[in-house]
């Protein structure tokens, strides 16, 4: 299915819900907000949010520093 992920689309096949989106890409879960067509996700919907095709979605991944 395509979806687009940060303003570049992408073809993905084993991401049915937002957390296993995440997981795909390589990403913490607890390091991240997820924004889907211009909606924030909820980390406790993460696992209960679907992936559906031409989503357009905003991941942040933060980064501690000092």
């Amino acid at each position: 299915m395509r979806i687009f992920v940060n303003g570049e689309q992408r073809d993905v096949e084993n991401a049915p819900t937002v957390a296993d989106l995440v997981a795909a890409l390589g990403l913490e879960t607890r390091k991240v907000a997820v924004e889907r067509n211009l909606e924030i996700v909820p980390r406790s919907l993460h696992a209960a949010t679907p992936v559906l095709e031409n989503d357009r979605f905003e991941i942040v991944t933060f980064i501690g520093g000092g």
